[in-house]
């Protein structure tokens, strides 16, 4: 039997929607899904070498006086730091993620190797949507 396939459109780069987006993928993950992450826009922000290991340069999606609390309650709660759960995912399952050409240039990384050792490439948006279209489950984040 083939493995059910998930596809994420990766747009937001707010530490609360990239913690969200790792317990997803982790979970899917966990249940031997294949992932492709389409990472976008804001997004790519986040992959870029050394942000995703430092939450505390990243914003939050609605209320960002909440951001504080919300990183000191992970803390406390022995919750992994959001690239954590990716590279914990990429470890388990099938799980690619890719960084958008586009939104690779808008926040200067132009080259794989701009970006977090997780990420597998750099595509265009057209293989994004034939993921999707190719997918079970597909998501926009």
């Amino acid at each position: 039997m083939e493995n059910k396939k998930m596809t994420i459109g990766l747009f937001s780069g707010s530490v609360d929607r990239l913690t969200a987006a790792g317990v997803l993928i982790s979970g899917a993950a966990a249940d031997d899904m294949d992932i492709d992450i389409f990472v976008l826009l804001q997004g790519a922000r986040a992959f870029l070498k050394g942000m995703g290991d430092t939450p505390e340069k990243l914003g939050m999606s609605e209320n960002s006086e909440m951001k504080e609390e919300f990183l000191e309650s992970l803390k406390k709660l022995n919750v992994m730091p959001w690239m954590e759960f990716f590279r914990a995912a990429k470890e388990l399952a099938n799980v690619k993620i890719y960084v958008c050409g586009l939104a690779g240039k808008v926040w200067g990384g132009e080259k794989v190797e701009d970006f977090d050792e997780i990420v597998d490439g750099i595509v265009g948006i057209g293989e994004c949507i034939t993921s999707m279209e190719e997918s079970d489950i597909h998501l926009f984040i």
